[in-house]
């Protein structure tokens, strides 16, 4: 098994859209579902397959963040390089953070048009790509 998309509702598909393509994402299709909804379906450019499915549906009214997720965490090649671009293209990045050490990865945190967090995260030279059960031992 694995894991294929992350999957959640926005408030208005336009303005995610707008915020997601700016972040990186490009648009694979959509689904139009009528009164159940609309889907759009994303990946970055060097992905097999779609990572990220935003969903509308507009009977629903706006979303509203509860408890239960957290944030939405994606590597990125050079942090520092990333947060020009991102500030370039209207979003607002976080300052850098070294939440584990000066030896560990170096995270930024953004936040979309309905709230949800992003983590972008550059792991250190030498580090495998995401957490590996090697990162426990």
């Amino acid at each position: 098994m694995k894991t294929l998309f992350v999957s959640y509702r926005v408030s208005d598909l336009d303005r995610s859209l707008a915020f997601y393509t700016a972040l990186g994402y490009v648009e694979l299709g959509r689904v139009e579902a009528g009164e159940a909804g609309h889907l759009a379906i994303l990946s970055f450019p060097d992905e097999p397959a779609a990572s990220l499915e935003l969903v509308h549906r507009p009977a629903d009214g706006p979303v509203e963040l509860g408890t239960g997720f957290d944030h939405l965490a994606i590597q990125v090649d050079a942090l520092p390089d990333e947060l020009v671009r991102l500030a370039e293209a209207g979003l607002n990045p976080g300052p850098i953070q070294h939440t584990g050490g000066p030896d560990g990865p170096r995270t930024s945190w953004l936040t979309d048009p309905d709230g949800y967090r992003i983590e972008l995260v550059e792991w250190p030279p030498g580090h495998a790509a995401g957490i590996t059960a090697a990162d426990f031992t």
